[in-house]
C-alpha cells in the first residue's frame, strides 16, 4: 500500500494512510489476531456480524425507498 507525500506534509499522508488501513480492516484484523479465538466464538461472531450487516442493508433500503430516516435512538432501542 502506498501513500504519496505532497509538499513534505507527512502528517496529512499519515492521516490518509490510517484512513486507508481502517477501510481495509487491517486494524480490526490485527486486534482479532492478538489472541486465539475458539472456533465456536468465531462462528458466533461471524453470525452476529452477518445479522448486523443484513439489518443495516434493510434499514438503508427502507430509508431509500420511503424517504423516511430512522432516528438513531429509535434504532438503538430496537435491540
Amino acid at each position: 500500500m502506498q501513500v504519496m507525500v505532497r509538499d513534505n506534509n507527512v502528517e496529512q499522508a499519515l492521516r490518509f494512510l490510517k484512513k486507508k488501513l481502517q477501510r481495509e480492516g487491517v486494524f480490526r484484523e490485527a486486534r482479532l489476531r492478538e489472541r486465539f479465538e475458539k472456533p465456536s466464538e468465531k462462528r458466533a461472531r461471524e453470525k452476529a456480524e452477518g445479522i448486523r450487516r443484513v439489518r443495516k442493508l434493510a434499514r438503508k433500503r427502507l430509508e431509500r425507498e420511503s424517504g423516511i430516516s430512522v432516528p438513531k435512538k429509535a434504532r438503538a432501542s430496537g435491540r
